[in-house]
């Protein structure tokens, strides 16, 4: 690999590490209801499980109300279950229709606890950007080691790939205290 390869196969896989944290702070309720809320639920419909964005519109016309209208009215018992089941201490309200999800402000021990789960999903997509930083690294030490590149390239590479690691990193804590502070405030 060369040291453009290198570099850029680094940020990729940094991208994608805060990409899944982005996905992961989206599904984190705040005191606002918000469709980020249920779209990572999996529904049991047709044999398999589905994403519920695949077999429902998922809104929040009011600030503290969820609607999910299901394409086929005949999923709507299975989409209720998925809510149930999803750990999120959401309560449907079926009319036959639609499904109505009445968001419940959150309690200052839920928000503490939301808090310390913001701190460990973004610890964690650290962790990933460290860990591509560290694979990086390694390849230019081979690449050097194979006479390939020169110790100057490789050191370049190295400096390079720690500005990137900086970079992620502070990326992921802006989104975490974004989040944080989202979830604090009444």
């Amino acid at each position: 690999m060369s040291a453009d390869e290198i570099l850029l196969d680094t940020e990729d896989r940094m991208e994608k590490a805060l990409a899944k944290l982005k996905g992961d702070l989206a599904g984190i309720r705040t005191g606002r209801a918000n469709p980020g809320l249920v779209d990572s639920l999996r529904v049991e419909v047709y044999g398999s499980p589905t994403p519920i964005k695949a077999i429902a519109s998922v809104g929040a016309p009011e600030p503290t109300q969820i609607v999910i209208r299901p394409f086929d009215p005949g999923t709507l018992k299975d989409i209720e279950k998925a809510v149930l089941a999803s750990g999120l201490g959401l309560n449907p309200q079926n009319d036959g229709r639609l499904i109505r999800i009445n968001v419940p402000p959150l309690s200052t021990e839920v928000r503490k606890k939301l808090g310390a789960r913001i701190r460990e999903l973004t610890e964690e997509a650290k962790v990933s950007v460290r860990n591509v930083r560290r694979d990086a690294n390694k390849s230019a030490d081979q690449e050097q080691k194979d006479k390939l590149m020169t110790e100057d390239e490789r050191d370049t590479v190295k400096e390079e790939v720690q500005e990137l690691t900086k970079k992620f990193e502070n990326m992921a804590s802006d989104m975490a205290a974004a989040k944080e502070t989202e979830v604090m405030e009444n």
